[in-house]
């Protein structure tokens, strides 16, 4: 690269020259390249140990005029390609000009001019990203590029110095921490070690402090472990590395990559040595976190906060803490947790204004909303500012009532991509409004528990009493810090949850709390619209729901009718239509029947979104992720509170059976409703930490019963039980019978526990568990659970197509392994078809993985055993479409493996007919009969149809007189039997036959079609090129000649007997005075001959033989063959070749004077010649080299290992030679 012209005082210490001239001299750095001694190892070490090689490139040019001691450095190269091309633009361009000049400093002043020009330019193309990352780290990038053999599209997020521990030695070198790998590289005195790891391989990520590896990170893949150690920060490398390894994860749980986000915040100042990556997940951790903690929407996106206090008219005091303003809310976090949290949404704001400044009160804002509510913030640090962004977001935000009217212009922030943001409007087929979804239904207004208790009598027991209570509790609570979502939430909030929320305000709360609340609001008449599309469509996620209706608490009144089940129905659908990356899970009936119970539908709806999409993250996909990374973690955290029991459980394996259930229903499925309706409660202000307090109390109140348990049965009864008897004694509904107490045996009843107690109990002796922990949990977890899936998958892969493969069992995986590498390098390196149409997880593991034909063809060429050198492409693509069966242009695994097989562990007749096959269509395109037709300038005029290509005209006939005798002969038949028995057929009958129609046809050599003289061609090109890398090229060759020239009277007999002018076949002539006569008068044989041979001399000249490249004595070598030895008459020894038969070769010299008439006159293809598979293979076996060379057996095992390394594992080189590791990128 150009670089801004800087002075050199020494220009000859460390470097060496190579080139020069009167003005310029090219240098390369000692250490690289070849040579160099001591010095060169040393000048290397220190390159990478100090990193000067990311602003020292390893070439350089410098300019110089006269003899004058001052150099000038004008351009740098990572590569002897990049700078070579420099100094022959500067040898073209400017030596011619500069001559002219007389004066040194006007020569070096032009050539500065010039160099600044030449950057100028680049810099006008450059793109805006390139322009924002600083030129230290562009470098370290195309380093990295370098070393590691990446292409363009891998971008490199950061890097950092340290020690890879190798064994008991550390290795100092750079950690270059891309989107899709971790690198690391080491040059020590001629000891060099490359290490790229994929994330997606990454298992585990631990960052530690042991006596061997002081503060070190760990990262483990399925076969070993790696240490790195000696970081500057280590705590903002391990958190690099963590986004990154979750980026992964969620790409092979939903086939999510990484995008950059374009609309970031510009910098205050330029960070050095940042990149926009490195901002952009620092801007997407920040963006968690805040929507996490003030239950937020996907879209929301921070930015920016700072410290101030609020002023609390409750507590007449000012809370410290932090203000965070977002595109669409303002809110606060105190520093002191659980003492004030506030949510401001700007729709609701109405005023902004700068107060008065006091010594009392500094800098205060003033915020005022519609619902008469005044906040104010003080301590400001730059509140002008902040009053301007907060205006230009409140000028972005739509009126309420603009919302309205435009509703279907407003796209739904956490509606799937893959979804439109509102549903399209109806066709005119579709079912009216009213039909599905009316204003006049009453689970339209009212949740269905207050429909069925509307008509009871007023209880005025002391139950109903106690509830007043609460809700009188809960009006003064309004009423001191305000009711709705710009509500103070507090810890006297908290507690008022925890003694339970009173039933009708259960569902005003569970909205608020949740943030649904919010997504509601924004989104008026949203569901209306989803359910009229959802309704009258059938997928597999209406099946499933239509098969879980009746089961959703079928014990309570209000599911035992249609009112209910039609508004489980309607919620479940809709929703399953708004993301169908979910779709439907069972246990979402469970929850979704009870948000019903207190909600209406639409807010039951957005409850489920908040659930699916924000509280509970993964758990109702089609795996079910989320909740087995929760059971994960809460192993963990067995392990960590109650140790004993934890050894003793996991010996029973009880923990990972129970927790599923109780995470996944929230304990609505093993807990009577009125007392797991509680833990609901707690659920929606406390999030999941409530969940595993209440677990971890459940075992620990069952401690000493658990510990006794000897088999797994015992244990599930003994917290079956416990849990059948924790009761809600201040519940004022009619008891609902739970339909697990069928567990409870014995005579004597169990002792009941109140579920208040159990929750005091669980925040007593679990209370201290936080958020964030759990949060740092789940990702170590999720590498685990997704991994451990990933290996699911793949033995369920290798099960379903052991028996149908030759493949070992450890080579099936191995190519499950590599094929899912290349599906996974598409996502994020770009392919030819999206990622999304390539995985959908709902499909059967062995179809979920899917290629196109470029990375086929990676494939092909690396695993082929038949290589053919540039013709591999070419046979790569015409296998892709032979497997390519529902022509999608993908193939998945179990095809995949089929194509390998039948090159690998077939006989010879499989590896033969998989090859002929080839050269027929669907395998052999259309274009490439006529490409291999131009090349040998051969055309054809014959439009016949070609379906299939290989049949003549008497063929068809015959097989039309054929197949109408059998008609015939099968319908006089058939009338006699159906006289007998005119019976309409039972079922089995049907069956029977759909059964016969679904059996798979084995298919014989009979089954293949005829090959024309085309095909032909193309075989023969196709076996010349498999045999020019083989030791025993020439006996094959001569065995291929004699095989085609006899294979081609083959055809020209075979073309007497179905084809002559129009008249019947004489089939009175017998073949020898065939073969006579068409050896003397018929000129289309030699034409077919001429035909092959041309086309072999190309495909040798297309394909130099391996030696060509190699030194000049290995050239003149005679054993070498020249491009026409192998198609030269002297070189067909075969007695079936006649003394007075005529080879005309590509020249005009090998036929003789009449060669270059004969080949014009036989310029056109035979359209009636053709041969059948029969005939290839029994003239093939005729020959003892070929048959050797198609039974020969080859071994997979070391083409997977070559594949394995172009991956770019682990290696040590040990030698001082060039370490620019080019070769990587091959």
């Amino acid at each position: 690269m150009w670089i801004t012209p800087e002075e050199v005082l020494l220009a000859n210490a460390l470097w060496v020259s190579e080139r020069a001239n009167p003005f310029f001299i090219l240098q390369r750095r000692k250490g690289h390249g070849k040579g160099g001694g001591f010095t060169g190892l040393l000048v290397g070490t220190l390159d990478v140990v100090l990193d000067s090689s990311a602003r020292v490139a390893p070439y350089r040019i410098l300019h110089q005029t006269g003899d004058s001691q001052i150099f000038w450095s004008i351009a740098c190269g990572s590569s002897r390609k990049e700078i070579t091309e420099h100094w022959e633009w500067l040898e073209t361009n400017l030596l011619q000009t500069l001559s002219i000049f007389d004066n040194d400093d006007d020569i070096t002043t032009f050539v500065k001019g010039k160099i600044q020009g030449i950057i100028a330019e680049e810099n006008k193309s450059r793109q805006v990203q390139e322009d924002e990352d600083c030129g230290k780290f562009r470098e370290a990038e195309l380093k990295m590029r370098k070393l590691f053999g990446m292409p363009e599209e891998e971008k490199l997020v950061n890097y950092y110095s340290c020690s890879y521990w190798k064994g008991r030695v550390p290795r100092q070198g750079w950690l270059y921490l891309s989107v899709n790998h971790l690198c690391f590289y080491s040059f020590l005195l001629g000891k060099e070690v490359t290490l790229v790891i994929q994330w997606t391989d990454v298992t585990q990520l631990d960052k530690n402090a042991t006596l061997v590896f002081p503060e070190s990170v760990r990262v483990s893949t399925r076969d070993t472990e790696h240490y790195f150690s000696m970081f500057l920060n280590i705590n903002d490398t391990f958190k690099l590395m963590e986004q990154l390894a979750n980026i992964a994860m969620r790409q092979l749980l939903d086939n999510e990559g990484f995008a950059a986000d374009r609309s970031l915040p510009k910098p205050c100042k330029t960070l050095k040595n940042v990149s926009t990556l490195k901002r952009d997940l620092d801007a997407r951790a920040k963006n968690e976190r805040y929507r996490a903690l003030f239950r937020l929407t996907q879209d929301e996106r921070l930015d920016g906060h700072t410290d101030c206090t609020l002023w609390t008219p409750f507590a007449k005091m000012h809370v410290v803490g932090q203000m965070f303003v977002s595109n669409n809310y303002i809110c606060f976090a105190s520093r002191e947790e659980d003492l004030c949290q506030l949510i401001i949404p700007l729709r609701e704001v109405s005023i902004v204004e700068k107060a008065d400044s006091s010594s009392v009160l500094p800098s205060p804002l003033s915020i005022s909303t519609k619902n008469k509510m005044t906040f104010l913030f003080a301590n400001l640090k730059d509140r002008d500012f902040l009053v301007q962004r907060i205006s230009d977001f409140l000028q972005r935000t739509p009126d309420q009532l603009c919302g309205l009217t435009g509703l279907s212009e407003t796209p739904s922030p956490s509606t799937p991509t893959s979804l439109p943001p509102t549903p399209p409007v109806l066709g005119t087929g579709e079912f009216p409004l009213v039909r599905h979804y009316s204003s006049s239904l009453p689970t339209a207004k009212q949740g269905l528990l207050s429909i069925y208790q509307k008509d009871k009598p007023e209880d005025l027991g002391p139950k109903a009493t106690k509830e007043k209570m609460k809700e009188e509790s809960w009006n003064i609570h309004f009423f001191e810090f305000g009711r709705g979502v710009c509500m103070y939430r507090t810890s006297k909030t908290r507690d008022l949850v925890l003694k339970g929320i009173p039933e009708s305000l259960k569902g005003e709360l569970w909205l608020l709390f949740s943030g649904a609340q919010n997504e509601m609001a924004t989104h008026p008449g949203y569901y209306a619209e989803l359910v009229e599309q959802a309704m009258g469509k059938c997928t597999l996620a209406t099946e499933e729901i239509e098969r879980d209706l009746h089961r959703s608490m079928p014990e309570h009144h209000a599911f035992q009718n249609e009112m209910g089940i039609a508004a489980l129905r309607r919620v479940l659908t809709a929703y399953a239509y708004r993301n169908p990356g979910i779709g439907y899970c069972q246990a979402m009936n469970i929850v979704t029947s009870v948000l019903l119970l207190y909600c209406t539908e639409e807010e039951a709806f957005w409850l489920l979104v908040a659930l699916c999409e924000r509280m509970l993250p993964d758990y109702y996909n089609t795996r079910v992720v989320g909740a087995l990374v929760d059971q994960g973690v809460f192993e963990e955290l067995t392990r960590e509170c109650l140790p004993l029991l934890y050894e003793h459980m996991q010996d029973l394996g009880v923990i990972s059976t129970i927790s599923l259930s109780w995470f996944l229903t929230l304990f609505l499925s093993v807990m009577p409703f009125d007392s797991a309706v509680l833990l609901v409660d707690c659920f929606f202000y406390e999030g999941i930490k409530v969940i595993f307090q209440v677990s971890l109390a459940v075992l620990h109140a069952n401690m000493e019963q658990l510990l006794s348990c000897t088999d797994e049965g015992e244990a599930m009864t003994i917290l079956g039980r416990y849990l059948d008897n924790v009761v809600n004694k201040q519940t004022v509904s009619a008891p609902i019978p739970h339909l697990h107490a069928l567990l409870t045996s014995g005579d004597e009843p169990p002792p009941e526990i109140d579920i208040f107690e159990l929750i005091k109990t669980s925040y007593d002796k679990f209370g201290s568990l936080r958020a964030d922990v759990i949060e740092q949990m789940r990702f170590k977890q999720r590498l685990k659970v997704i991994q451990s899936l990933e290996d699911t998958a793949k033995r369920s892969v290798v099960r379903a197509i052991m028996t149908e493969s030759a493949f070992s069992i450890e080579e099936l995986e191995e190519l499950y392994v590599l094929f899912k590498a290349k599906h996974i390098m598409s996502c994020y390196w770009g392919a030819s078809s999206s990622a999304a149409e390539r995985h959908d997880p709902s499909l059967p593991y062995l179809e979920q993985y899917r290629i196109d034909s470029g990375q086929f063809g990676q494939l092909f060429s690396a695993m082929s055993p038949w290589s053919c050198g540039m013709h591999t492409a070419t046979l790569s693509s015409r296998l892709f479409r032979l497997l390519d069966h529902n022509k999608d242009a993908l193939i998945n695994f179990k095809e995949f493996v089929t194509g390998l097989s039948g090159m690998y562990h077939g006989d010879m007749t499989e590896k033969l007919k998989l090859l002929y096959k080839l050269h027929l269509p669907p395998a052999l395109c259309p274009e490439e009969a006529e490409s291999a037709l131009e090349a040998t300038q051969f055309f054809t005029d014959d439009d016949t149809p070609q379906d299939p290509p290989s049949l003549s005209h008497l063929d068809f006939l015959v097989q039309e007189v054929a197949s109408g005798e059998e008609v015939k002969e099968a319908s006089e038949a058939g009338d006699s039997e159906e006289k007998k028995d005119e019976k309409v057929k039972d079922y089995k009958y049907y069956l029977r036959m759909w059964a016969k129609e679904k059996e798979p046809k084995k298919e014989t050599i009979k089954d293949l079609p005829r090959m024309n003289q085309e095909q032909f061609i193309e075989l023969c090109k196709t076996l010349y090129n498999m045999f020019s890398e083989d030791p025993l090229e020439q006996e094959l060759y001569h065995a291929i000649a004699t095989v085609a020239s006899l294979l081609l009277r083959i055809g020209e007999v075979g073309k007497k007997f179905t084809n002559n002018g129009g008249k019947k076949p004489e089939l009175r002539v017998s073949p020898a005075e065939d073969i006579l006569k068409q050896d003397k008068d018929d000129s289309s044989g030699e034409a077919g001959l001429s035909m092959v041979t041309k086309a072999l001399a190309e495909a040798q000249l297309e394909n130099p033989p391996p030696h060509a490249n190699g030194s000049d004595e290995e050239a003149k070598d005679d054993t070498s063959i020249s491009s026409y030895s192998v198609v030269s008459a002297g070189s067909l020894q075969c007695e079936d070749i006649a003394d007075d038969t005529v080879l005309i070769g590509c020249g005009g010299g090998l036929g003789g004077a009449g060669a270059g008439n004969d080949c014009r006159r036989g310029s056109a293809p035979d359209a009636d010649w053709s041969i059948s598979f029969e005939q290839v293979l029994a003239s093939l076996l005729t020959e003892p080299a070929l048959v050797n060379y198609f039974e020969k057996k080859h071994d997979i095992k070391s083409k997977m290992a070559a594949c394995r390394a172009q991956r770019a594992v682990e290696r040590q080189i040990s030698s001082s030679s060039d370490h620019e590791l080019a070769q990587l990128s091959t």
